[in-house]
């Protein structure tokens, strides 16, 4: 009864890659029993919190029950897709929130107020400690995390975290394809069409305005890439992912930088030349030099430079290898 548990403790302080493969292989398949998609959930937010780590590898239920509700505000309210069990706390919690503040069906959860989001989060997280951390812990045997609910800390063993950085891409793949199949054995009729763009997309901020706003009011009056100003009247600016969102799967201000449209459209998915990684680095450092910006933006509080540069590392061993220059 893994689930009930409070307080998780690191059972291997030491795993070989063959080892931390073998489990993964036993969590995503039929070896680990499901009677809900909630597993493969908590995956996706570790996967989203990889480089929100503190100095001791630690996130906490906060930032993890944030990704995790988003993630199943936009599945079971946002596209109406059943998750396991009929009653499930996770759906009856959402449901509840859906309800009670009349909130539009086709309404993605980046687009709902801040208090609803954090109200939403707060539910979960409580869910979660009931269901989710100690049952995902019980699949991998103590060995990729701990957990304890009375300091609300989670912490990533520190092979697994590498391992999870290293192998990413392909990480975000088998546990899309995985939770997206046992979300079709749960549900049918036409709102399953696409499911697995459904399920990739699901993380993925509908905009990115806010950030655009900040950014052009704190540094960048010019494309981060090609210099050309941004304030001609006919000059559109566009909010880019430094390292492609498609490997990175969340938006955080320090990976994100303003570009004209042209530079945007032509860099795509594709990873930026590396000279541009020290131009990012430098404007972060002066953005966390920034005490306002900093109490605005809350992942700034865990941001290292280190972070950037592996992440650039990281996102080239998962195939990120078109390097793009712009023209």
């Amino acid at each position: 009864m893994s689930h009930k548990l409070r307080v998780g403790e690191l059972r291997a302080l030491y795993l070989t890659e063959e080892e931390i493969w073998r489990t993964f292989t036993i969590v995503l398949t039929t070896k680990s029993k499901k009677s809900a998609t909630y597993k493969f959930g908590l995956l996706k937010a570790m996967i989203e919190n990889l480089y929100q780590v503190d100095e001791e590898a630690e996130v906490t239920y906060d930032q993890l029950a944030y990704s995790f509700t988003k993630i199943y505000w936009n599945l079971v309210i946002h596209h109406e897709l059943e998750q396991g069990t009929r009653g499930s706390a996770v759906v009856n919690q959402l449901n509840d929130i859906y309800h009670s503040y009349n909130i539009p069906q086709e309404m993605p959860f980046d687009k709902l107020d801040t208090t609803i989001q954090l109200a939403a989060t707060r539910r979960i997280k409580a869910v979660m400690k009931t269901n989710v951390f100690g049952a995902l812990y019980g699949d991998t045997q103590g060995a990729f995390y701990a957990f304890d609910h009375k300091t609300e800390q989670f912490k990533y063993n520190g092979a697994v975290l590498t391992f999870m950085r290293k192998y990413q891409r392909l990480l975000i793949d088998l546990v899309n394809h995985h939770m997206a199949k046992m979300i079709e054995q749960l549900n049918e009729g036409p709102h399953i069409q696409y499911l697995l763009n459904k399920v990739e997309s699901i993380a993925k901020r509908s905009t990115l305005k806010p950030f655009e706003k900040v950014l052009l009011h704190y540094f960048e009056d010019n494309c981060f890439y090609c210099g050309k100003s941004l304030h001609k009247t006919n000059m559109q600016t566009h909010v880019d992912h430094f390292i492609p969102w498609s490997f990175v799967q969340s938006d955080h201000i320090w990976n994100l930088v303003i570009t004209c449209s042209a530079c945007n459209t032509s860099k795509n998915d594709k990873l930026a030349v590396r000279s541009y990684l020290d131009e990012v680095v430098d404007r972060n450092e002066r953005m966390i030099n920034q005490p306002e910006l900093v109490q605005q933006e809350s992942e700034l509080a865990t941001y290292k430079k280190e972070k950037m540069i592996h992440l650039y590392d990281y996102s080239i061993q998962n195939g990120y290898e078109d390097i793009w220059v712009p023209r």
